[in-house]
C-alpha cells in the first residue's frame, strides 16, 4: 500500500477535490470524518456525474460545483480493507466490488494507507523464480518445517503447481492455503497426496499463520 494518502473531509468543496485529483494525478481519494475514519470515496466518475447533473441541457437541478461538498458527491459506504489482509484478498475484494482503489484501515477503521489496482499489479508481476523460492523457503521450510525437496514446486505465469506426498490431508490443505497467500501467486494446482485420510482443518487461518516474510 501507499501510506502517504491524499484525503479530504466531508466539507471539502467540489473544486478543491478536483484540484487535488489533478495535482496528484490520482483518480480518487478517501473522505474522512473528524476521527480519520473513512466515510466515503470521491472519484473522477463521481465528479463527472455531479457535473452532468447540473448541466442545463440535461435538466439537472443539482447545486453548482462551488456549492457542492465531498459529502454530497462521494460514494458511500466506502469499500475498505484492513491492513492485516493479504494482497490476494485485497485483489479479490477490489474485483468483487468493482473499484480501482481500497483505503486501508486499522482495527479502529482509521485510515493508514491506500492500495490501488496498479499496486496489486506490481505484486502479481513477481518473477516465477522468486515465487518458487518463497514457496520452498518461506512455506515448506520456514513455516511448515519440511525439507525443501519434500514437495516439487513448478511456477508458470504465477500459477503454482505442487507435486509430492505429505503425511496427511491436513498438511496438504495447509500447504495450499499458505501458498495462495503469497504475493504474486495467481492460482495453486495441487497434485500432492497423503496416506492418512485425516480431517482437513476447519479454520486454516487459525492453524496456519501466513509466512512472516510476506506480512
Amino acid at each position: 500500500m501507499t501510506d502517504e494518502v491524499v484525503s479530504v473531509v466531508s466539507l471539502t468543496s467540489f473544486k478543491e477535490v478536483a484540484k487535488l485529483l489533478a495535482q496528484h494525478d490520482i483518480s480518487g481519494l478517501p473522505v474522512l470524518d473528524e476521527e480519520d475514519r473513512v466515510v466515503g470515496v470521491v472519484s473522477e466518475s463521481d465528479l463527472l456525474s455531479r457535473q452532468a447533473a447540473r448541466n442545463p441541457d440535461a435538466g439537472g437541478t443539482a447545486p453548482s460545483g462551488a456549492e457542492s461538498t465531498a459529502a454530497e458527491i462521494m460514494s458511500t459506504p466506502a469499500v475498505t480493507v484492513h491492513a492485516e489482509e493479504s494482497a490476494p484478498e485485497a485483489a479479490r475484494l477490489m474485483t468483487r466490488s468493482g473499484v480501482e482503489r481500497l483505503p486501508v484501515v486499522d482495527d479502529e477503521d482509521r485510515l493508514v494507507g491506500i492500495v490501488t489496482r496498479r499496486d496489486l499489479l506490481r505484486l502479481f508481476l513477481r518473477p516465477d523464480a522468486e515465487i518458487r523460492g518463497r514457496v520452498i523457503q518461506d512455506v515448506l521450510v520456514r513455516t511448515m518445517g519440511l525439507g525443501p525437496d519434500t514437495v516439487t514446486v513448478h511456477v508458470v505465469d504465477g500459477v503454482v503447481t505442487l507435486e509430492g506426498r505429505l503425511e496427511s490431508r491436513g498438511q496438504i490443505a495447509i500447504l495450499a492455503y499458505l501458498v495462495e497467500q503469497l504475493d504474486g501467486v495467481v492460482a495453486v494446482v495441487s497434485h500432492v497426496t497423503a496416506p492418512v485420510n485425516g480431517p482437513v482443518p476447519t479454520s486454516l487461518q487459525e492453524v496456519a499463520p501466513g509466512p512472516s516474510a510476506e506480512r
